[in-house]
């Protein structure tokens, strides 16, 4: 497998069935490892590193493999991680000792909210923004709406209680 291959597709598991879940716990298992021994920084620059270099290596994936855009899973690995960094200063600062780990949660199955469904400004980078840009962004979008979203949850949660 190609290095290339290996990266957009996390060593093939963009093949696999049951991507989604096997994908949605590798990045809350590495978010959480980062976080936590190497902080939030870490994660922020391995994030942007992983957008920059994704949409590089996406578009050559693309351009061998035209009709395996669904294959490519890094993005979603950096929506996750973006979902979950926009979530985490808020869920950090609430009474709760599970707010954090329920923070992630949530950030995470937002993410995943908005990646399925495509509104607005998500779907349309995702259907008019060709190549590893538009499959990127969409998900950068995603994530920081996830984010958002998982935020005023736990906002609202925390009134409640």
């Amino acid at each position: 497998m190609k290095k290339q291959t290996s990266f957009v597709t996390l060593f093939g598991i963009g093949g696999v069935s049951g991507t989604p879940i096997i994908i949605f716990i590798l990045s809350l298992a590495t978010a959480a490892g980062v976080l936590y021994t190497l902080g939030m920084e870490t994660l922020f620059m391995l994030t942007l590193l992983f957008a920059i270099v994704g949409i590089f290596e996406s578009n050559k994936y693309l351009s061998s493999h035209s009709s395996a855009k669904e294959q490519i899973v890094i993005n979603d690995i950096v929506g996750i991680w973006l979902a979950v960094m926009t979530t985490l200063p808020t869920a950090s600062t609430l009474p709760s000792p599970y707010a954090t780990w329920g923070g992630m949660v949530l950030a995470a199955l937002a993410y995943w909210l908005f990646s399925t469904w495509k509104p607005s400004t998500i779907g349309w980078m995702h259907h008019n923004l060709k190549g590893g840009l538009g499959v990127m962004l969409s998900s950068v979008i995603a994530g920081i709406a996830g984010g958002l979203l998982s935020v005023i949850v736990l906002m609202g949660v925390a009134k409640l209680f």
